[in-house]
């Protein structure tokens, strides 16, 4: 279980913030992982388990209520015993990042969250046998104005979105 901080980074990250959030048109690319991300009121961690509160929704309110992003992975036989970037970002309709102001005047955040996931294959599995791994990052309330939003995962190149709406 990786539980990435729960507070939004300030720091910059490997992808210019201008830019839309896509992968690279890449024939080579193997998926790493199997994975799903799921919006929820709130999660918890439990055992390398996820427990999750009010899973499943896609429309909300402004500001938005707290909420969690889990991600539930099933990592590449081949890809166990390695450290894989994780890296979770809100961005737009135009796939531009969101950042919003910080608290009492401090520097504007950029929303992501950043980890690495590492997973071992136990004995007597399988040779072949996915590897499960899972994530959440519970999100305070935040005042964005109408419209879609995505939350964007990167996981060492693999990537998945899940959307939402904010109405007004």
């Amino acid at each position: 279980m990786v539980q990435p901080s729960d507070q939004p980074s300030d720091q910059p990250s490997d992808q210019p913030s201008d830019q839309p959030f896509v992968r690279p048109d890449d024939p080579a690319f193997e998926p790493v992982a199997d994975i799903q991300l799921i919006l929820a009121d709130a999660a918890q961690s439990n055992g390398g388990k996820v427990s999750m509160l009010g899973a499943g929704w896609s429309v909300t309110g402004t500001p938005t209520a707290p909420q969690a992003v889990v991600g539930l992975i099933k990592v590449a036989w081949d890809r166990a015993n390695e450290s894989l970037p994780l890296l979770l970002r809100l961005i737009d309709a135009d796939g531009h990042p969101i950042v919003l102001p910080g608290p009492d005047g401090a520097l504007d955040q950029l929303i992501e969250f950043t980890a690495s996931i590492e997973v071992g294959r136990p004995p007597g599995l399988t040779p072949g046998t996915p590897i499960d791994a899972s994530f959440m990052v519970n999100v305070g309330p935040m005042p964005l104005p109408p419209g879609r939003y995505t939350w964007a995962l990167d996981l060492a190149g693999d990537l998945v979105s899940r959307t939402f709406t904010v109405l007004g």
